[in-house]
């Protein structure tokens, strides 16, 4: 295991004890802040109830997620309603999937829709994850052959898609989404998911596995709330940019207005 030593400010504070972990799908869930808080910045409702599983609303009420520790196997559930064009869809992520990777996908959701098309492969053919030749189901592995993302067809033609992780120990989690979910949400994913950096967790909070490699770092109170705090702050201003830019749009009916030197006639 390697040790270094971070420089940060805060008179008086104390270091805490980190570790940077790698490969990230084997960290462990995380922190569910990381996912919820952004999503707060980004206007979505909390409608968590006291001692209850998480459950944050969109704003426009299209979407919900849910994280339930309490039941088995639990996890993860973002839910989309039917609309417009779009069929109503759902992901499942198990308990144990990195809230890093979780946020890929829900980030996503606070972001508009990109104009290109979405290639769920592409993040993952660039960190080098491997495809099988003649397979039943096209599948990626990672390099380390820890994670994997699956597109599966069913034999009446609907598509899968399946992911996970698991250790030598058996230790992991398996994400599913349906086949009506939106393929930049999927791709959102599978970019998180084969995403090279590692990701950070306390002391105590370290998986049992021979599969990871670990770097310990010193870490102050305040470098910790500072980067949150960036996150945090980076949702609130692409918010702000996106509900100024809709209030800016010309309307595109006119306003009734009475003619110029006319008189508004009573009734």
């Amino acid at each position: 295991m390697k040790s270094k030593q971070w420089q940060g400010w805060g008179p008086g504070e104390q270091a805490q004890q980190h570790y940077l972990i790698e490969p990230r799908a084997l960290a462990g869930g995380g922190d569910v802040r990381h996912v919820s808080e952004f999503l707060r910045a980004s206007g979505w409702r909390d409608k968590s109830k006291a001692g209850g599983p998480l459950s944050m609303e969109s704003p426009d009420r299209t979407v919900r997620i849910t994280y339930d520790p309490y039941v088995l196997p639990g996890g993860w559930t973002i839910h989309g309603t039917a609309n417009g064009h779009q069929d109503e869809w759902w992901a499942h992520l198990g308990r144990q999937t990195p809230v890093e990777i979780v946020a890929g996908l829900t980030d996503a959701l606070t972001r508009p829709r990109s104009a290109h098309a979405p290639n769920v492969w592409a993040p993952l053919k660039e960190q080098h994850w491997r495809t099988p030749p003649n397979a039943e189901h096209v599948t990626a592995t990672s390099p380390d052959g820890s994670a994997w993302m699956q597109y599966h067809q069913t034999p009446d033609g609907e598509a899968m898609w399946w992911s996970g992780a698991k250790d030598q120990q058996g230790n992991g989690w398996t994400a599913q989404f349906t086949p009506s979910t939106p393929m930049h949400l999927v791709q959102a994913f599978s970019t998180a998911l084969a995403s090279p950096d590692p990701v950070m967790r306390p002391l105590g909070r370290v998986p049992h596995s021979a599969r990871i490699q670990t770097t310990s770092v010193s870490v102050l109170p305040s470098q910790l709330s500072a980067w949150q705090q960036a996150r945090i702050t980076a949702a609130r201003a692409a918010t702000w940019a996106r509900n100024t830019a809709r209030s800016a749009r010309p309307r595109t009916t006119a306003r009734p207005h009475a003619h110029a030197g006319g008189t508004r006639a009573r009734r």
